[in-house]
């Protein structure tokens, strides 16, 4: 259900949906929306609906999410496809399966395999690993022969929570002339735009 409306909503909202994996209480997802507000329309509507299907099936009431949803914005290139990797190795680093191809609820097997979704809209960075489709799926799997380096997934997860930017020197120094303000940690406050956006929202009930 969650994915139905992910796929209608994000369409709507003008929204391309990347990578995706749903945990038992948390949801990461990779998208490009075509407008400024397109990621926070998207995830708003998309919360509401998800809440309203669980409150009429399993006849509660309330809220289900811990607030607002956490996002940064992400530099093309090498932070795209660390991105694909952080969204779907969540599992693996969870213990909840020993390769991202084992966990059913996730965009592994679309990017990586030969899984066909109408939700998937692949990133140019991930376009350009190869010409050829298998040769891309088989350069993407390739990628996942191991776990993102400490750093990198240290680096990713304290943007991705504190509502900064990622990427190089050059990009954030972009980024915070376009946004007028800061957008590396340490200080409050998150992207204006989000071009590319690893969103995150946090459930209380399963």
């Amino acid at each position: 259900m969650y994915l139905h409306h992910l796929e209608e909503l994000a369409r709507l909202f003008g929204c391309a949906v990347h990578a995706w994996v749903l945990m038992t209480n948390h949801v990461h997802l990779l998208v490009t929306p075509k407008e400024a507000d397109g990621a926070s329309l998207l995830m708003k509507h998309l919360g509401q609906r998800y809440v309203q299907y669980v409150n009429r099936a399993y006849r509660r009431s309330g809220t289900l999410w811990e607030g607002r949803f956490r996002s940064c914005l992400a530099q093309s290139e090498a932070y795209v496809l660390a991105c694909y990797r952080y969204v779907e190795l969540n599992p693996v680093r969870a213990d909840m399966a020993a390769h991202p191809r084992e966990y059913r609820w996730s965009s592994y097997r679309s990017n990586a395999e030969d899984k066909s979704s109408d939700l998937i809209t692949p990133h140019r960075e991930y376009l350009r690993l190869a010409k050829d489709a298998a040769e891309r799926r088989a350069a993407y799997r390739a990628l996942f022969k191991s776990e993102l380096d400490p750093e990198t997934l240290k680096e990713t997860r304290e943007a991705t929570n504190g509502g900064c930017a990622l990427g190089g020197k050059r990009f954030l120094a972009q980024i915070e002339a376009a946004a007028g303000r800061r957008v590396t940690r340490g200080k409050a406050g998150r992207p204006v735009a989000a071009t590319h956006a690893v969103s995150e929202e946090q459930a209380d009930l399963f």
